[in-house]
């Protein structure tokens, strides 16, 4: 279930932190499934991740 208008916002630089795409080719080739990121130094994260494979609107 699509959710929104599916048009992101401007997208303001954050000091710290560099996000990138490309296509690595695990999934349909010639589209981004690849992301990077990078902090600075000393930054504090937390990540969750899941292998669900059920796709649904988030709640």
């Amino acid at each position: 279930m699509a959710v929104g208008s599916g048009e992101l916002p401007e997208m303001l630089p954050v000091a710290g932190f560099r996000l990138g795409t490309t296509s690595a080719g695990i999934k349909t080739p010639g589209r981004p499934d690849l992301v990077v990121m990078e902090l600075s130094k000393g930054s504090d994260i937390a990540c969750v991740f899941t292998r669900n494979a059920f796709c649904a609107a988030p709640v």
